[in-house]
C-alpha cells in the first residue's frame, strides 16, 4: 500500500470516529432471524429487513436446495452471454404477475437496478426530478446520466410541480419522475398517487423505487403501486428481493418494450454475472408464497401497530414513520452509538443511524419490525429500549 494513501486513510478514519460515525459491522453467527445470535451473543434481532421472515422460511430452503440439485451451484455466466437459465425467466414471469404488468426483469441487486436503469433511460437533453431524500442507488444512478437533474423538496409536491412547469418550459425530450415509495431512513409514504397525477398532467415518466414498500404494502404485499390503485399507471416499478422477500435480486417491473430496450441497454445488467439456481428458486418460493397467502403481510402490520402504539406511549419520538421501519429519534450521533450499545447488552440488536445516512442532527436508532416477531419479542424488545430510553433521558 501507498504510504501517503494509507496516512491519509486513518487520519479520515480517525475522524469518522472522533464524529461518532464509523462503521464497525457486528457479526451474525447463524440465520437471519428474530433470535439471533451475534458475536456469540443471543439477542433479539430489531434492526433486520427480513420484513416477512423469509430469509429462513422452510419453503425458500427447500427450493434452494432442489435448484442447487437440479441446475448446480452458479450461473456460469452474464445473462446476455450463458447465465440466463430457465428459472430466472420463470422468476420474471412471477414479477410480472405479481406486479401486475406486462413484464419485468431481474437484476443482480436493487442498487444496480438503479445504477443501471436510470442511466440506460436518460439521455443528454433529458430532464430528471428526484426526492431529495431519494437512495444512494438513485443518485449514483442519475450521476451516471447527461440529463439534467433537480431535485424537489421531500414529498411536497408543490415543489415537484413547480419543477414540472420550469422543466417543461425547457420543451426537453424527456422528464422523468424518481422517486422511493417508502423512505428508507424515516420510514413515510411517498404520495404516488399525486405524482402519478402531476406526471399524466406534464407529460412526465415515473419511477418508483419501491424497496421497503415490496411485501410491505398493497394486497398481498405487492407494493406502493397496489397500496394507491395505480396499476397502468407507473412506468417504471423498481423493487429488490434482498428485504421483504428474504432472498436476494434487483427487479423492474414494467412493460414488455421498455423490459426489452433495458435488457440491451442497461449496463449492469449486461455486465453482471447472474445469480445462481439457489437464489433464483428460493425467490420464486417467496412470490410463490404471496401470491397465495397474505397472512404474514397482516401478521407484520400487526406487530407494527402493536410496538409503534407502546413505543408512543412511552413518550419516544418517532418521527414521520407510516411504516415497519421505526426509527427512535435520539438527534445526536454519540447517543445514538451509545443507545445501540446498551441495547446490545441488554440483549437487543438495533443499530444507530448517522450522517451521512441522515442529516447530522437527525441520527436515531433504526428499528424494523417483521411477521416473525411474537409478542414475548416485541414485549422484551419495548422493556429495554423503555430502559435505556430512561438512562439516556430520552423519555422522563
Amino acid at each position: 500500500m501507498n504510504d501517503k494513501l494509507e496516512q491519509e486513510l486513518k487520519s479520515e478514519l480517525a475522524q469518522l470516529e472522533s464524529q461518532n460515525l464509523l462503521w464497525k459491522p457486528r457479526t451474525l453467527n447463524g440465520p437471519s432471524c428474530v433470535r439471533a445470535k451475534i458475536e456469540g451473543k443471543d439477542v433479539v434481532m430489531l434492526c433486520s429487513n427480513n420484513y416477512l421472515g423469509l430469509a429462513n422460511h422452510r419453503s425458500l430452503r427447500k427450493a434452494a436446495l432442489s435448484a442447487i440439485k437440479s441446475h448446480g451451484a452458479g450461473s456460469g455466466s452474464v445473462r446476455p452471454i450463458a447465465g440466463t437459465m430457465d428459472l430466472h425467466l420463470r422468476l420474471e414471469e412471477l414479477i410480472a404477475k405479481f406486479k401486475h404488468t406486462e413484464a419485468a426483469l431481474y437484476y443482480n441487486s436493487g442498487f444496480t437496478a438503479n445504477s443501471g436503469a436510470l442511466p440506460a433511460l436518460l439521455r443528454e437533453g433529458d430532464i430528471v426530478i428526484s426526492d431529495e431524500l431519494n437512495h444512494g442507488s438513485i443518485i449514483d444512478g442519475l450521476r451516471l446520466t447527461k440529463a439534467e437533474r433537480q431535485v424537489y423538496s421531500h414529498n411536497d409536491m408543490s415543489a415537484l410541480e413547480t419543477k414540472l412547469k420550469e422543466a417543461s418550459a425547457k420543451n426537453p425530450k424527456r422528464i422523468l419522475i424518481v422517486t422511493d415509495g417508502v423512505f428508507s431512513m424515516d420510514g413515510d409514504i411517498a404520495p404516488l398517487d399525486q405524482i402519478v397525477k402531476l406526471s399524466e398532467q406534464y407529460g412526465a415518466i415515473t419511477y418508483v423505487d419501491d424497496a421497503h414498500g415490496d411485501g410491505v404494502l398493497g394486497d398481498h404485499g405487492r407494493g406502493i403501486v397496489s397500496h394507491f390503485k395505480l396499476e397502468g399507471r407507473v412506468d417504471f416499478e423498481m423493487g429488490t428481493f434482498s428485504k421483504a422477500f428474504g432472498t436476494m435480486g434487483g427487479l423492474i417491473a414494467t412493460s414488455k418494450v421498455a423490459r426489452e430496450y433495458l435488457l440491451n441497454k442497461s449496463r449492469t445488467w449486461l455486465l453482471t454475472g447472474s445469480h445462481g439456481p439457489a437464489t433464483v428458486a428460493a425467490s420464486i418460493a417467496a412470490l410463490e408464497l404471496l401470491e397465495k397467502d397474505d397472512r404474514l403481510v397482516q401478521k407484520l402490520w400487526k406487530n407494527t401497530k402493536y410496538y409503534k402504539k407502546q413505543l408512543k406511549s412511552l413518550g419516544f419520538d418517532l418521527g414521520k414513520s407510516e411504516t415497519p421501519i421505526t426509527p427512535i429519534m435520539t438527534y445526536d450521533s454519540a447517543k445514538a452509538q451509545q443507545m445501540s450499545k446498551l441495547l446490545f447488552d441488554e440483549g437487543v440488536y438495533a443499530l444507530p443511524i448517522v450522517f451521512p445516512m441522515v442529516a447530522k442532527d437527525k441520527a436515531r436508532i433504526r428499528t424494523m419490525i417483521t411477521a416473525e416477531h411474537k409478542r414475548e419479542d416485541l414485549d422484551f424488545a419495548i422493556e429495554k429500549i423503555e430502559k435505556v430510553g430512561r438512562t439516556l433521558g430520552l423519555i422522563s
